[in-house]
């Protein structure tokens, strides 16, 4: 059965003004949201995961700009939108976002039922009353217990786990049809990750959202994730299904981004880091963005920028290794030993 693409942005191009000089922040990027999956965007601080989405939602910041490029979402060009007026139809309404931080999200001087009823009444059309019930019902759906008594409470009545379940029932009451989940549990400690990650995967089951995971953690992304985009210095450099990613990654970056998981070093062997860092967004980027850390880079990796080559019908990578004419080259043995190991993790976790 063929997948329904309820968004698909193509060839885009961010840059900011900073300080009398131009950073380009996104390279010509490019993906496709498909309905009900979750994508996980990945890559280390700086990469431009959450600019991309910002993009989604017109919440670039007053510097930026989208310099080329289409962004389709219920076949219109959501670029052509520009005012807050015209976002106001799609932000919250249709597209949602979680932000990491719970605290930054919620307004302190007004209780969690205000914040939430708002929402409803302004999106919904509701009377304060229906407002009201739908709101303790969202609450009740997100985990929050005696939801009627705290409906009057405020933020700092809540602890970050109670917090950040609030901002989703924020985010989810207008029923969105996708939902970007930007770092969502950064601030929170282990066990209150692992219970926002299954809340959020129960409700995208429940109300069949799309679901955008930003996140530099590959662990939430092997729990979480139908597909994953890896981005480097503005690009996608790799994406595919989750198991393309985890046991066939193609990219120097995405072997050096999985040796460096913690949760799959080994006692008595030194975690592996990526030597030095990405090139300077202010500076035209020449040949492949990750040629100068690469220790398989070519000649031609510094010289001439690559295509995005097809692994497979689901999987594609930027990178001249993937070229036909490239020497075939084997991936560190971490990568080769990758899925033993992650097998090993799962049974820890399972004993």
């Amino acid at each position: 059965m063929e997948r329904k693409i309820v968004l698909s942005a193509s060839d885009i191009v961010v840059k900011f003004k900073v300080r009398s000089k131009e950073l380009t922040a996104i390279r010509n990027v490019s993906l496709e949201l498909y309905d009900g999956e979750t994508l996980a965007i990945v890559g280390e601080s700086g990469s431009g995961k959450s600019v991309l989405t910002k993009t989604f939602t017109g919440m670039l910041e007053v510097n930026g700009v989208v310099d080329n490029g289409k962004i389709i979402f219920e076949d219109r060009n959501l670029l052509d939108i520009k005012n807050d007026k015209g976002w106001e139809e799609i932000r919250g309404r249709k597209i949602a976002t979680v932000f990491q931080d719970p605290m930054t999200s919620l307004n302190p001087i007004l209780t969690i039922g205000r914040q939430i009823t708002e929402v409803i009444e302004k999106h919904q059309k509701m009377t304060k009353s229906e407002a009201k019930a739908e709101a303790i019902q969202m609450m009740e759906k997100v985990g929050i217990h005696n939801a009627a008594q705290r409906f009057d409470e405020y933020p700092f009545q809540y602890s970050g786990g109670m917090r950040q379940r609030i901002v989703i029932a924020i985010a989810l009451a207008c029923k969105p049809k996708i939902l970007i989940c930007d770092e969502p549990t950064t601030a929170l400690d282990v066990t209150i990750q692992a219970q926002i990650i299954r809340l959020i995967r129960d409700l995208q089951q429940e109300y069949g959202f799309t679901t955008i995971y930003i996140t530099h953690d590959l662990g939430v992304v092997a729990n979480v994730a139908d597909r994953v985009a890896v981005m480097y210095s503005g690009q996608i450099i790799e994406y595919g299904k989750v198991e393309d990613i985890f046991y066939n990654p193609r990219h120097p970056y995405t072997w050096g981004l999985l040796s460096s998981l913690p949760q799959l070093g080994l006692k008595g062997e030194e975690l592996y880091a990526i030597p030095g860092t990405p090139p300077s967004l202010y500076d035209q980027i020449k040949g492949d963005a990750f040629a100068m850390r690469s220790p398989y880079a070519m000649k031609i990796d510094f010289e001439e920028e690559p295509p995005m080559f097809s692994v497979s019908g689901t999987h594609f990578v930027k990178s001249w290794l993937a070229d036909p004419r490239a020497p075939k080259v084997e991936p560190p043995e971490a990568i080769r030993t990758l899925h033993e190991r992650m097998l090993k993790v799962a049974g820890k976790y399972n004993d």
